[in-house]
């Protein structure tokens, strides 16, 4: 690889060599799976989920024995212009939560069996205020990035990324909004429960940066750059670093679909390996997910990030692998099967 070439490119080229899902895997899962006791589909997506998981891990067999929520932290500082109900100093104080066990994310895992994993990335300073200039340079954004992929390390068979950071919804739909189109009312919600002149602001400084970096934002990671965040970036990694090793995502709600979709408009088959967890009522996250192409497991209208709906539905992933290793077959049962 040159010496010279830029840090973009470097991850542009990861994208040549994505796996594919393995149809070896998928079919023996199918076959096991019209001998179970029931009738032929009678799981619905449940048996979908199977599939899913044993084409991606490339598995016969697949397993869940090293579930594994990995949330980025990181600190904006578009947060200056007042669109966030809470100030920065929050995004430490709940780390510092996670760590003591008293965080929904910490309940959830610990009831499912998940792992979970916070990276803090550099709280102390904040992204530039998008709003005013570029949030990134290309140096650092491709760094977090590359940190991202670090967090499949360890033996994981099932990732859930996840994020914490005060301003990181006003990020997210300058996103989507840079991807899909303006205005930014179209994307926004109230976040952490900013009130009207609150969400009024948002508005105001998403559309400000959209004006301002207009001429790049043909480039999702340019966007990445421009609009987005660290927790972003590392969300992005660790999505991306997951497909390159065969382990299966599960994508959590309004930030974190914002990494897949920046991933999913540098390729479109680059997500395939993830499912929508959930679907949140922050914004416009369901027109993301129809986008994307994903139909989400829950509807339980969370909006807490964390990982938290990703987490929920890795319980459901849980049980549709424990159906079809565990159930019996027509053989073994000694049931009839169809006449």
């Amino acid at each position: 690889m040159p010496k010279d070439i830029r840090p973009f490119e470097e991850i542009r080229l990861l994208f040549a060599n994505l796996p594919a899902p393995c149809a070896k895997s998928l079919a023996a899962v199918r076959a096991r799976d019209a001998q179970l006791t029931k009738p032929p589909g009678a799981l619905g997506r449940l048996e979908e989920i199977v599939e899913w998981l044993a084409a991606w891990q490339g598995k016969a067999e697949p397993t869940i024995d090293g579930p594994l929520v990995a949330v980025f932290a990181a600190n904006h500082g578009v947060v200056a212009k007042g669109v966030s109900a809470f100030p920065p100093s929050v995004t430490q104080q709940m780390l510092d939560n996670f760590t003591a066990g008293g965080a929904a994310i910490n309940q959830i895992c610990k009831s499912f069996g998940v792992g979970l994993k916070v990276f803090e990335l550099a709280l102390e300073h904040p992204t530039g205020d998008f709003s005013e200039g570029p949030a990134m340079e290309e140096n650092a954004a491709a760094a977090t990035l590359a940190y991202g992929m670090e967090a499949i390390d360890g033996g994981i068979d099932l990732l859930a990324p996840g994020e914490m950071g005060i301003g990181n919804t006003t990020s997210a739909a300058a996103i989507y909004a840079a991807l899909y189109g303006g205005p930014a009312s179209k994307w926004t919600g109230r976040g952490t429960g900013v009130d009207d002149e609150g969400l009024a602001r948002k508005n105001a400084v998403i559309d400000s940066a959209l004006a301002l970096h207009g001429p790049h934002l043909s480039d999702p990671l340019e966007i990445l750059r421009r609009l987005g965040g660290r927790e972003i970036a590392g969300m992005m990694g660790a999505i991306l670093a997951a497909r390159l090793n065969r382990i299966p995502v599960v994508l959590d709600g309004f930030v974190a679909c914002s990494a897949a979709a920046l991933l999913h408009a540098m390729d479109e088959n680059a997500i395939a390996h993830c499912i929508a967890g959930h679907v949140s009522p922050e914004g416009g996250h369901r027109e993301v997910l129809r986008r994307l192409g994903k139909k989400p497991l829950l509807d339980l209208d969370m909006r807490l990030g964390e990982g938290s709906g990703a987490a929920m539905a890795i319980g459901v992933v849980k049980g549709a692998l424990a159906c079809h290793r565990g159930m019996a077959t027509f053989e073994s049962a000694g049931v009839s099967g169809k006449s």
